[in-house]
């Protein structure tokens, strides 16, 4: 409704000022056509100060001024042009016409600059270009006066024209310019309050959206400390899942191997062999402290960092070998057995998991390890022939195992049925960088 009533308001004000200014260039050449027709020319030079050379001219210049000025204006309404200089430009047009116009009525009319000045209120948003273009049109407007210029110029009187007719004519016209020059002054102050409604709603607008941003702001912050939490729990969680792998690991084959050192001193006299033994069981946890390092600092078996998947693992299984005597088969058909570097890094953690569980747990003497490939999906089985388990207890090697595959949008499931078994399907990243 606002806006319907700012555009009725826009429309008025252009179509008064059309009429008055449009209307005293066609008064004064109609006017003049009739007094010379009435033969009257001599007797009106010599009760007027000044006439206008040529009348006709006169209306057809202020008749082309309008269409300026009325064409600038639904230009600016249609376009909605958000250049400020662009807009700047077409009101600096539409203040110089106006001048150029009031000039040619000899200042009889001077209303149109209202419109300008109203204008420049409206769309100017830079505030150097709206104070300078303001200054113009007020200094335009008051300097713009017939009583103040006829003072020192000899200017035409649109109420010398009014003048020639009768009394009761003379009444009508005066008070048709009276009229319509207090209607465009009127119109001009409601359309100034037309616009600093406006400007009030757009600075409401502006305030509740920097509320809306306040609050999203708020809400942003706290999603970024909710989800730097999450990081840091997850962080922590896998800390804790490196950390249990590897050290769980050795400490289960260090503890396997104090074991055999145990019964080879109730057994055997000879040292020799136990040394060999601790030998291998201090190679074992130096490996271990340093597996642990790495993998606080960054999470990844040292191993890993030396060799490729396969050697890695066979690394591990020989080193369970001698530690606890366990007999460990690793069968693939991957060939080469090479995947991205978080997928190893799992395949590796579960293999090792899978082994601790049988040796710690299920007494395990024998361990099958088999990879196959399937649709681009990695199926890992390792199965031992340990005590197994009828009810599963979820723990946290195989709690961490699940969410080591759940990242990579895999599943694993555990039997202990028949030993134990971890049965992984692990989607794979195949491609020519694993050739």
């Amino acid at each position: 409704m606002k806006r319907k009533g700012m555009s009725v308001i826009k429309l008025l004000f252009l179509l008064i000022n059309i009429i008055q200014a449009g209307g005293i260039g066609l008064f004064i050449y109609v006017t003049t056509r009739k007094i010379c027709e009435d033969d009257q020319a001599r007797a009106f030079l010599g009760q007027v100060d000044a006439i206008p050379k040529y009348p006709e001219r006169i209306m057809w210049a202020i008749l082309l001024l309008l269409i300026l000025l009325g064409s600038d204006m639904v230009i600016r309404e249609t376009r909605k042009e958000k250049n400020g200089k662009k807009v700047a430009a077409t009101l600096a047009i539409d203040l110089i016409c106006s001048m150029i116009l009031v000039w040619i009525l000899d200042f009889n009319y001077n209303g149109v600059i209202l419109l300008v000045f109203a204008n420049i209120i409206l769309f100017v948003n830079d505030t150097k270009i709206k104070y300078l273009l303001i200054g113009v049109a007020t200094l335009g407007y008051l300097v713009a006066d017939y009583d103040l210029i006829s003072v020192s110029n000899n200017l035409f009187s649109i109420r010398d024209y009014i003048q020639y007719y009768s009394e009761a004519r003379q009444q009508l016209l005066f008070s048709v310019n009276n009229i319509l020059g207090s209607l465009n002054i009127m119109i001009f102050i409601l359309y100034c309050i037309f616009i600093i409604d406006e400007q009030r709603n757009t600075i409401q607008e502006v305030n509740e959206w920097s509320r809306q941003l306040q609050y999203a702001n708020d809400r942003l912050k706290e999603y970024n400390e909710m989800t730097e939490k999450m990081v840091e729990t997850r962080e922590r969680n896998r800390v804790a899942r490196e950390i249990h792998d590897t050290l769980g690991h050795i400490l289960t084959g260090v503890s396997a191997g104090v074991d055999a050192c145990i019964a080879m001193l109730d057994t055997d006299t000879d040292t020799k062999r136990t040394k060999e033994q601790l030998e291998v069981i201090a190679k074992a946890v130096r490996g271990g402290i340093k597996d642990v390092r790495r993998s606080v600092s960054e999470l990844r078996a040292d191993a890993l960092e030396h060799f490729q998947l396969d050697e890695a693992i066979r690394d591990m299984i020989a080193e369970m070998n001698s530690l606890a005597g366990v007999e460990v088969i690793f069968h693939s058909d991957v060939v080469p057995f090479r995947f991205s570097e978080d997928e190893e890094n799992v395949i590796y953690r579960i293999i090792q998991e899978g082994m601790t569980n049988a040796l710690r747990h299920g007494k395990a003497t024998r361990i099958e390890i088999d990879a196959k490939k399937i649709d681009g999906v990695l199926h890992l089985k390792i199965l031992d022939n340990g005590r197994g388990c009828k009810e599963m207890k979820k723990g946290f090697g195989t709690k961490h195992m699940k969410e080591r595959v759940a990242m990579l949008g895999g599943s694993i499931h555990f039997s202990g049925e028949n030993g134990f078994l971890i049965d992984a399907r692990i989607p794979i990243r195949w491609g020519e960088e694993y050739d």
